[in-house]
Order: structure tokens, then C-alpha cells, then sequence
């Protein structure tokens, strides 16, 4: 299980957001909340759902998913928000 808080640090507000990450070899989401995920393996991109498309400056957004694996538990190792490398 993977939890995840998007939170925008900028000025001004993100108005659709997707987060890239890639999931290490041997695991695939079987569920998520608060966001889409496609693929399911591999490189992996979260979209926001209808209800928090927008995130103001200040405020967060969680999202995160279930995934199973096959022996290699690690997390992603690094994440990018519309194309920008994130902060941990």
C-alpha cells in the first residue's frame, strides 16, 4: 500500500494534474483511490479525478493504491507532477 500527498507549494493553482512514477520490477496496482493509474506496471501515470482536478496554493490532494509484487517490495524511487521533478 502506497500512500501519496500532492501538495502545491507554488503561487498559484495546479488546474489538472498528472503524476509519473515508475513502480519497480515485479509489482503491479491492483487498486487506487483518488486518482486513475495506467499502466499498471512499469511506468505509471496518476490523473486526477473530477473532484480534485484543482489544487490551490497551500493546499494537498492524497491519492494512493494497493499494489501486489513479486518479491521486491521497494517504493518508486522518484516522481514528477505535470513533467516536474517532486520534492520527497
Amino acid at each position: 500500500t502506497e500512500d501519496l500527498t500532492l501538495t502545491n507549494t507554488g503561487g498559484s493553482a495546479i488546474n489538472g494534474w498528472s503524476l509519473v512514477f515508475t513502480l519497480p520490477g515485479g509489482q503491479a496496482i491492483t487498486s487506487g483511490w483518488n486518482a486513475t493509474y495506467s499502466p499498471g506496471s512499469g511506468q505509471v501515470t496518476a490523473r486526477n479525478v473530477s473532484y480534485n482536478s484543482t489544487i490551490a496554493p497551500g493546499a494537498s490532494v492524497s491519492l494512493g493504491f494497493q499494489a501486489n509484487h513479486t518479491g521486491n517490495t521497494a517504493a518508486p524511487a522518484a516522481f514528477t507532477l505535470n513533467g516536474v521533478a517532486c520534492a520527497r
